[in-house]
Order: C-alpha cells, then sequence, then structure tokens
C-alpha cells in the first residue's frame, strides 16, 4: 500500500517536507555521515570554492548587478561614490564569508535538526521578494545556475582527490547530489510556496543565514 503524504503538511511543515524528500531520495544518515568525512577535503578548498563561484557571477551582467545594489543592512552609511564603492566591496565580502560559513555547515552537520532545517530553509527565503529588499529579489534561474555551478565545482573535487577510493568517491558524490536536490527544494518553495512561519521554531537570524547574492 503507498504510504499517505499530506499535502497540507508538505507545504506548511518545514521538518515533514524534508522527511518526506528524505525518504524518495533515500537520503539517509549515512549521507550526512559521508558530508561529514568529505569536509577534510573540501575545507581547505573553500577560498577557491568562493572565488570561483563570484568569478562566474561577475561573468554576466544579469547576476553582477545584484552585487552593485546597496543592501538594506548598509544603508547607514553616506551615499557619496568614494564610500559607494567602499560599501559594495564590503558588502561582497561579507557575501563571500556567509557563502564560506554555509558550505562548511552543509559539510559539519552531524544532526539535521529543525534549527538547521530552517537555515537551509532561509538560506531561500532571502534571496526571494518576500525579504522586502530589491537586492535579495533574485530569479530564480540564476539560482538554479548558481546551485548546479556549485555542485559540479564540489563533484570535481571529489572526483579529482587521489586519496579516495573509487567507492568513497561515488558515495559521496551521491550524497552531495542528493542535499543539492533537497536545498533546490528549499528555495523553490519560497519562489511558490510560503511556510507558515509559526511551524517553524527556533528562527536564526537571517543576517547570519546570509549565503551568495545577498
Amino acid at each position: 500500500m503507498a504510504e499517505h503524504i499530506d499535502k497540507n503538511r508538505l507545504n506548511n511543515n518545514l521538518r515533514y517536507r524534508f522527511d518526506y524528500i528524505s525518504k524518495f531520495l533515500n537520503f539517509t544518515k549515512d549521507d550526512i555521515g559521508l558530508l561529514n568525512t568529505l569536509a577534510p577535503i573540501i575545507f581547505p578548498r573553500i577560498p577557491f570554492i568562493v572565488e570561483t563561484i563570484y568569478k562566474k557571477l561577475y561573468s554576466f551582467d544579469i547576476t553582477k548587478q545584484y552585487f552593485l545594489m546597496r543592501n538594506d543592512d548598509f544603508d547607514s552609511f553616506s551615499s557619496n561614490d568614494e564610500t559607494n564603492v567602499s560599501v559594495i566591496s564590503a558588502q561582497t565580502d561579507f557575501r563571500k564569508d556567509m557563502l564560506s560559513v554555509y558550505l562548511k555547515r552543509i559539510f559539519i552537520q552531524t544532526e539535521w535538526n529543525d534549527l538547521f532545517l530552517q537555515y537551509l530553509s532561509q538560506i531561500g527565503e532571502i534571496h526571494t521578494e518576500s525579504d522586502h529588499t530589491e537586492s535579495t529579489n533574485v530569479d530564480y534561474i540564476h539560482i538554479n545556475n548558481l546551485l548546479g555551478y556549485l555542485e559540479h565545482i564540489l563533484i570535481d573535487i571529489i572526483w579529482n582527490t587521489d586519496n579516495l577510493d573509487k567507492n568513497k568517491k561515488f558515495s559521496g558524490i551521491r550524497a552531495i547530489n542528493k542535499f543539492f536536490w533537497i536545498q533546490n527544494d528549499f528555495f523553490t518553495m519560497h519562489y511558490g510556496i510560503s511556510l507558515k512561519q509559526d511551524s517553524i521554531p527556533n528562527n536564526p537570524s537571517k543576517k547570519q543565514a546570509h549565503c551568495s547574492f545577498k
């Protein structure tokens, strides 16, 4: 008999949604453990990953434009040309730092509790118009491209690591792939369906959740 999945709970309960996706993708604690074992390989390469991502984002005017807008968090600074350039640079450095934090959390998180799921959800939410700032209202096509490009960078790193056997590489790449499908869903739900905030406990600071465009 087919397992019943409650559509309303999917749209209103983050844990329920994650559990369903995990079952469908066969994303298990073993996959989380595999991500953890890849941390020593990924961490030294995070500066390279971040710079590669931003080089790609800056190579197209349609994505570069988001980094030339002043974020609301920086509006207290004066708006003369010299200061504006400094603010834009500071915003970019901040976003790079948050992308680094994001990557580290993916690979060191051992328990995917409600707080971590909310963090992954807010990574999606802050890039939509629901965040009420023009600089973070990013069209989904760019998010989709970014996630795909980031996944490919990580896969290339794992595949070209000499001290991993073939089975470990295969399992690690599969775990990374499952993660990105989960993260992609946590983006798309905010582009179409909003979770009721009272169903999500312990909201962390949105500023701490900033990732790439924000």
